[in-house]
């Protein structure tokens, strides 16, 4: 999904370039509507019906004793923090690409999407076991040191190898789901990462808008360097977090959850069967 992501992302920006230089902004805004529109339609009749897994009646208020469940075991805790806040407080530097290069912005964000996909096919599919629990932390430093340099108001040239090598760093991101889907029962993973999509958007939005304000106070280059630093600092704090218990694996082969019921211990057996099935 990251992958997909990556490649259409690539692809949008540098359609949405052209378009800007033929069309007005206007009117490539009301084709971006449309487009959506036709991805919903695509969606309500092009997909076919499946029997839901979970069963019982739906609700905000189960949804919500799900969430407190997912967020009460400390290492889910940290997994989620660790995914969501370094990772939106960069976001909030890339909400700053128009106003630091307003004529050539769709070359940050197509180099963005790039070192993003090139990261998860990297780490993803070829980064041995063995290293995926020491490469956490570096890629989180590498997702926002890049943007340091920006203090100097790079080129454009170089401000793109920049952008390209922090995005690299969002590779991170599939190695602590990795970690998030082996300390989750079977039944609640779908609901785990959903929550890790709706918190992430969600700070990405928060930073954004805080990114936002602060430029309004600063120089652009300035905010996105206030941004990174914020970024930085979260990894450290959240850094200890992190490290492996000894009854912790990272394959998720035994629930450390004092309480973990035996109805999903088979499920949290099968995490390291389902990580290979992955990597494959």
């Amino acid at each position: 999904m990251s992958m997909s992501l990556g490649a259409t992302q690539i692809g949008g920006y540098a359609l949405g370039g052209v378009l800007i230089a033929v069309a007005s902004p206007r009117r490539v805004l009301l084709l971006g509507a449309a487009l959506y529109l036709v991805a919903a339609i695509i969606a309500r009749l092009g997909l076919t019906r499946r029997p839901p897994r979970a069963v019982g009646r739906f609700s905000i208020g189960q949804t919500w004793r799900v969430n407190v469940e997912l967020w009460s075991l400390p290492a889910r805790r940290n997994s989620y923090l660790a995914m969501w806040v370094p990772n939106g407080l960069v976001v909030g530097c890339q909400a700053l690409f128009i106003p630091y290069a307003p004529g050539s912005a769709e070359v940050l964000f197509v180099c963005c999407a790039t070192g993003m996909l090139a990261g998860d096919v990297i780490v993803g599919r070829f980064l041995p076991i063995q290293w995926r629990p020491r490469v956490v932390i570096p890629m989180k430093v590498l997702l926002a040191v890049p943007y340091l340099l920006f203090m100097i108001h790079l080129p454009l040239a170089m401000a793109a190898i920049a952008v390209t090598l922090a995005s690299f760093g969002f590779s991170a991101n599939l190695l602590l789901q990795e970690r998030l889907i082996g300390l989750t029962p079977g039944d609640l993973r779908g609901q785990a990462l959903g929550l890790h999509s709706a918190g992430l958007l969600t700070m990405q939005a928060v930073a954004a808008s805080v990114a936002g304000a602060l430029a309004q106070w600063v120089p652009i280059a300035t905010a996105m360097v206030l941004m990174a630093v914020l970024s930085l600092l979260a990894i450290v704090v959240l850094t200890p977090r992190l490290r492996l218990r000894q009854d912790e694996p990272w394959d998720g082969a035994r629930s450390p959850h004092p309480t973990a019921s035996n109805r999903t211990a088979p499920a949290l057996r099968q995490a390291s069967r389902v990580r290979a099935w992955t990597l494959r």
